[in-house]
């Protein structure tokens, strides 16, 4: 059984509408998944769902983590297991600090791992391992300190939410779109911190509808979306056909299409 599995999954929003409809996915760690489509398809709704967001409703099949049932947890139990999303808006949280936000994540973390006994870092690890993964994300010393995302460009948005990523080290990150809005030197910077954090421990869902990002980030495998399933598989390649042909092959005709 790899580490995150979906079986069938079915996701409708609040008033019913369905927007996934079945899908199957495996990731382990060590692993790099591009999860390919239009806009519309519901690649965002299928993360938001995985995380547990209240107005996405998983209404059908299974989510499972290391075996465990992830419709049965709330977000921080599925945070907690090593469960990961970089958002594709990031939100601002006035009055706290990049700083602040992270300390607090990352205690949460491990006063969950130590059985619910306080186990808060050492602030002088914290501090050594937040400036070294600021440094490689090319992030100025002062954003530490003020509000997170408040006022920030979309470019420091997404170097923060790899900067996340690096401190909390999920075994599994799905990225949502961490490339849409990024100018070429943002985006080698945001993919460069992607690859350094994929490995042994960790694996990756990266969510897209360019290739660009995939020129900097080897996916192992490539899974075409469209309208909520997951309907062509492939490696690396199939990014490159995408690129070339776009997603008009893989999208059904309109019912009552086709010529007169």
């Amino acid at each position: 059984m790899a580490l995150l599995e979906l079986k069938n999954l079915h996701v409708a929003l609040e008033d019913g509408t369905e927007i996934v409809k079945g899908v199957d996915l495996a990731v382990d760690p060590g692993e790099i998944h591009a999860l390919m489509g239009p806009n519309g398809s519901g690649k965002s709704s299928l993360a938001y769902a995985l995380m547990g967001h209240p107005a996405y409703e998983i209404t059908e099949g299974e989510a499972l983590f290391d075996g465990r049932d992830l419709i049965a947890l709330g977000a921080d139990e599925r945070a907690q297991l090593g469960l990961f999303l970089a958002f594709q808006y990031p939100h601002a949280i006035p009055g706290v600090t990049v700083t602040s936000f992270l300390r607090s994540a990352l205690n949460s973390l491990r006063k969950a791992r130590a059985g619910g006994d306080e186990d808060p870092v050492p602030i002088s690890e914290f501090r050594k391992d937040m400036l070294g993964a600021m440094e490689r994300l090319k992030i100025p010393r002062e954003l530490a300190q003020r509000y997170l995302n408040d006022g920030f460009s979309g470019g420091e948005k997404k170097r923060v939410e790899i900067l996340q990523m690096a401190m909390l080290r999920p075994r599994i990150a799905v990225l949502d779109e961490t490339d849409s809005g990024l100018d070429i030197d943002a985006l080698k910077i945001v993919a460069k911190g992607v690859k350094e954090l994929v490995g042994p421990e960790t694996g990756a869902l990266v969510i897209t509808h360019y290739q660009r990002i995939l020129n900097h980030v080897k996916p192992d495998f490539v899974h075409v979306f469209v309208d909520g399933r997951i309907v062509q598989e492939g490696g690396p390649e199939l990014a490159h056909t995408l690129e070339a042909d776009g997603y008009e092959a893989f999208t059904p005709e309109p019912v009552g299409g086709g010529e007169a």
